[in-house]
């Protein structure tokens, strides 16, 4: 981090989503390494851990602040966009970095705050005595009325923009770009074919579940391969239709839907039920009736 020229320089206010994206990413870096350290004791006995595990994340933690606030005056997930603290109780515009008292208390209200609840949750679990349920209860009220208080503070940052934490707001330290940040220049032409696209696709997308598509296309196949010359007599039926209108086999169990073609019992009969405005491929027409064919056709016409 190169204080320097933000000495130089006024400040330049960080936006609300920003500083919200640094503390996920803290929290993420948090989880990776004390994922990776459990990771190195899997040979272990299940359960070596347990015992000092709220010792070993607040030691961690004080690795991790060392080498970022401490050192930088910027946590891990700031640092990667950017951002550092500022010394906002200084009555300048001019950027001050943290002071020594203000990176210590920083490193009690996060790292020792979080091992005080964890290890006194420990504690006084499995306790029945009198006076450590009272100190649990009173442990439990003032672990509520911080995150209420930090609750408050929230809907103050999201308001105002400033202090994204209760420990800023006590503290006075507030997050500022290290850097000034490159206004982008987007064209006009480039975001008006990006919201036409978006526009476009988001239409699709509602409008391709209300097509039916296997309606659509027998009908085009209808159009394209046209059948002409047929009676609508079952004679004819049997003469000239000897494979399913469907499937383009000999026809099992053959039935008709009151035109000239003739369809697999199982073939019309799942179409139908999948689609009850079904219609034929070859002629377009609609199921009135599904019957049997009458006509015994045997397997020997298929040679003749």
């Amino acid at each position: 981090m190169a204080s320097s020229t933000g000495n130089e320089e006024s400040v330049n206010p960080v936006l609300r989503i920003s500083q919200l994206d640094a503390l996920e990413l803290n929290k993420a870096l948090e989880q990776l390494v004390w994922s990776q350290f459990t990771s190195c004791f899997h040979g272990f006995k299940p359960g070596v851990l347990a015992h000092v595990e709220p010792e070993l994340k607040a030691l961690l933690w004080l690795i991790l602040w060392r080498f970022t606030i401490y050192s930088k005056n910027a946590t891990v997930g700031q640092a990667i966009l950017n951002i550092q603290y500022k010394n906002d109780l200084s009555q300048t515009e001019k950027y001050q970095p943290l002071r020594k008292h203000q990176k210590l208390w920083y490193l009690i209200f996060t790292v020792g705050g979080r091992w005080l609840e964890e290890r006194c949750y420990d504690l006084f679990s499995n306790r029945e005595l009198q006076s450590f349920c009272k100190i649990k209860r009173y442990i439990t009220f003032g672990a509520g009325l911080i995150k209420l208080c930090g609750l408050l503070n929230f809907l103050i940052f999201l308001q105002k923009g400033t202090y994204a934490t209760l420990t800023e707001r006590i503290l006075g330290i507030r997050s500022v770009f290290c850097k000034p940040q490159g206004v982008r220049q987007v064209g006009f032409e480039y975001m008006n074919r990006e919201l036409l696209w978006h526009g476009f696709a988001e239409f699709l997308i509602y409008l391709l579940p209300l097509i039916n598509v296997q309606k659509l296309k027998l009908k085009v196949s209808s159009w394209c391969l046209p059948i002409t010359g047929l009676s609508n007599s079952e004679n004819t039926l049997a003469a000239h239709c000897k494979e399913c209108s469907l499937c383009g086999e000999w026809p099992t169990m053959p039935h008709t839907i009151g035109c000239s073609h003739v369809f697999c019992y199982y073939c019309i009969k799942s179409n139908y039920l999948f689609d009850m405005y079904f219609t034929c491929p070859k002629c377009g027409s609609e199921v009135h009736n599904l019957q049997p064919l009458k006509y015994k056709i045997e397997m020997t016409e298929l040679h003749t």
